[in-house]
């Protein structure tokens, strides 16, 4: 996929990896719309990156995933911007299984609103020339964790979503592709102070098992996998990026 001109919108931007997804987005010739809930951290974003880049290149947008509407209201102001949007990353997630209702509604809620937004405003059905959705999900999509089981839950999830809605049956509806990528151990502020993150205290021994091999890798890394994918991955597919390595395809057995 030839990214300069395309048209981006990145959910969750301001920071961590979707900060460097649109730090490479923007390298790579493509006009990016920073959707985040923080306004302060996503308009010195803008502002930063604006200088580098150009302001007509680089835009922001409030955001709360959890809200439809004003999900909604990204698109529909990206769309105004740019004319189109080409390339939807669904990105933001929080890691805190005490507050597990709002990591659903987030973490996967968010990518089905943002995945049913994205076919909405980029399908070839709709009027438009389709494109392509890549969802942020984790090496927990793979391999659940058992300290974080509710957070597994709903990385899981976004793989089998990616895989149903990638297939070939829903490409020829829409025009639009959608792929995910899983990274491993990432520096972000995913994880602040887990043991206010873990379901219960008790947890955290299982914390230190489940993550005692990683490897933590740079945000810059995992935005350099984002870009091979969209160059090299077909719809339906999922990814791994860890260890600062190329990302590999994860193969699941054919039915």
């Amino acid at each position: 996929m030839e990214l300069k001109e395309k048209v981006a919108l990145v959910t969750g931007a301001a920071s961590g990896i979707g900060k460097a997804y649109v730090e490479e987005l923007l390298n790579q010739g493509a006009m990016v719309s920073i959707c985040d809930i923080n306004n302060e951290a996503g308009e010195e974003l803008v502002n930063t990156l604006a200088v580098k880049h150009g302001k007509n290149r680089v835009m922001f947008s409030h955001c709360d995933v959890t809200d439809y509407s004003q999900f909604e209201e990204s698109f529909e102001a990206t769309l105004a911007a740019y004319g189109k949007i080409d390339i939807v990353v669904n990105n933001a997630g929080i890691m805190n299984d005490r507050f597990w209702e709002l990591e659903v509604d987030i973490n996967l809620n968010g990518v089905i609103r943002g995945t049913l937004l994205a076919q909405r405003y980029l399908g070839t059905d709709r009027g438009y020339g389709g494109g392509v959705v890549v969802n942020t999900g984790s090496n927990c999509s793979i391999h659940p964790y058992v300290s974080v089981p509710i957070y597994s839950a709903t990385k899981s999830a976004i793989v089998s979503l990616t895989r149903a809605f990638g297939d070939q049956y829903h490409v020829e509806l829409t025009g639009v592709r959608v792929m995910a990528l899983c990274p491993n151990a990432t520096n972000s502020n995913l994880v602040r102070d887990v043991g206010k993150q873990l379901l219960s205290p008790r947890y955290e021994d299982a914390w230190r098992r489940d993550t005692v091999s990683s490897v933590s890798q740079k945000a810059e890394h995992v935005a350099k996998a984002l870009i091979h994918i969209l160059n090299n991955g077909k719809s339906g597919s999922v990814w791994r990026v860890e260890n600062g390595q190329t990302p590999r395809e994860v193969c699941f057995p054919k039915a």
